[in-house]
């Protein structure tokens, strides 16, 4: 116990188990910036084969399985795909919110006119496409569907940039990050305005109350995740039943969640020092004050970090490499065919996304910096923003998710094949400019 004591280069980082010998490659695994696109791929193109094989009813099928509570007259039952695209989802949007509020107060969007550059970017990325589908299916029966175009999915984005590595600079990443958030948070508004049902006031003012029972949690200093969670089930429930798509809850909690801290550096430090102090010997069990300040610093340890970074920690991994992959699963199953591609819906939901959000994008943004609201960081060139304007185009995740609500079942196989020719043409188009933009960058006198 000594030497272990005494070993300054061992005692420094946890012990090692043998179990670390799978787990340290799993940890390294998953902090690779494109492993979450390219499990979201897979599972993409999992479901695109499933789809047009032998097996594609029983896969269709599979998803309308009825999963729920069903107890006398009480039934709180949907299918499998609808419990995945309501409640799995709204740990997305939740995540979705926390990252937004980091970057507003913690990030790198703290400064106003940093932020209005992204946020004009994506405001045109959101209009600018449902304009021209509505030009194109205006008084046809597609019109409904003009939220599908309007987002970015942010998965796909980061792991097509994360392809070109250091050779982009970091101000692009951000800025697409930024747009991809805004674009998320402004497509679920849409889902909340235009495609819910009827609305129910009674439940409204519940939910409502629900939220100021939250606040007032926080208020007086509860710090229990797990009673967050409970509580937010519940308005999560009270909201399903307000014609409010429920997902909206995780929006809102999300910018409900504290970025302050509630033990400071110096105090941790001061907590930690009482540890440092005992003696090294095999007395941290019992009711004793050595344990209890052992117990003390793990609290302390804990609450260093905002609750807004410790959700995010948390829900990360599992948004990313479980609920993702698994919504790509449900909802990208479409039968292909060519014929298809000439769908007014799958032409509207093409040029709205291939041509809409890059001229959105662009458009805003230089709005945005020629009145002079935003900054535009010196190496963010207009070049990359319309190489960003393409990649925005990828609007996968939240286009499937607005579809499956806007669309009957007439018409979302062209929703979805539309969504998949505009994902894949924008990816190919963006990483397509990058890749010119870096090679003349790097030897600008290669290029005439």
């Amino acid at each position: 116990m000594n030497n272990e004591w005494q070993d300054k280069g061992v005692i420094h980082h946890l012990p090692q188990e043998r179990v670390d010998w799978l787990t340290d490659p799993i940890a390294r695994f998953l902090r690779i910036e494109t492993v979450a696109g390219t499990i979201l791929l897979f599972f993409t193109i999992a479901a695109l084969f499933l789809s047009n094989s032998p097996w594609s009813k029983p896969f269709l099928e599979f998803w309308e399985n009825p999963v729920g509570l069903h107890i006398g007259s009480l039934d709180y039952t949907r299918s499998l795909h609808g419990w995945i695209n309501d409640a799995l989802m709204t740990l997305f949007f939740f995540l979705v919110a926390l990252e937004l509020k980091r970057e507003l107060v913690l990030g790198e969007l703290r400064n106003p006119r940093n932020a209005a550059l992204p946020m004009a970017a994506a405001i045109g990325g959101m209009l600018v496409p449902a304009v021209l589908y509505l030009l194109l299916q205006v008084g046809q029966p597609g019109q409904h569907g003009w939220g599908t175009v309007m987002a970015t999915d942010t998965a796909f984005v980061i792991g097509c940039l994360a392809l070109l590595g250091s050779r982009i600079p970091q101000s692009l990443r951000v800025f697409m990050l930024s747009l991809a958030i805004a674009d998320d948070i402004g497509a679920i508004l849409v889902v909340a305005i235009g495609y819910g049902s009827n609305l129910n006031w009674q439940a409204i003012a519940l939910s409502g109350a629900g939220f100021l029972c939250i606040r007032l949690m926080a208020r007086f200093g509860v710090r229990n995740i797990a009673l967050y969670f409970i509580a937010g089930s519940l308005i999560w429930i009270v909201v399903d039943a307000s014609g409010i798509h429920a997902t909206v809850t995780g929006v809102i909690l999300g910018l409900m969640t504290p970025t302050g801290r509630w033990v400071s550096d110096e105090r941790l430090h001061a907590i930690l020092d009482r540890v440092v102090a005992y003696p090294p010997g095999d007395h941290w069990s019992g009711d004793t004050e050595d344990r209890k300040a052992l117990q003390m610093a793990e609290a302390a340890a804990r609450e260093t970090l905002s609750p807004v970074e410790r959700l995010e920690i948390m829900l990360h991994p599992w948004v990313a490499f479980v609920i993702m992959p698994l919504f790509a699963f449900a909802n990208a199953g479409v039968p292909i065919s060519l014929a298809g591609l000439g769908d007014a819906v799958t032409i509207a939901i093409f040029v709205g996304f291939a041509l809409g959000k890059p001229i959105g994008v662009l458009g805003f943004s230089w709005l945005a910096v020629r009145s002079g609201i935003a900054l535009r960081p010196p190496d963010l060139s207009w070049v990359l923003l319309i190489a960003g304007g393409f990649l925005a185009g990828i609007g996968f995740t939240m286009a499937l998710f607005i579809a499956n609500l806007a669309f009957g079942e007439d018409l979302i196989n062209s929703a979805k094949l539309g969504i998949l020719a505009a994902s894949v043409f924008s990816a190919v188009a963006g990483i397509a400019l990058l890749t010119g933009w870096t090679r003349y960058s790097s030897n600008p006198q290669s290029v005439t």
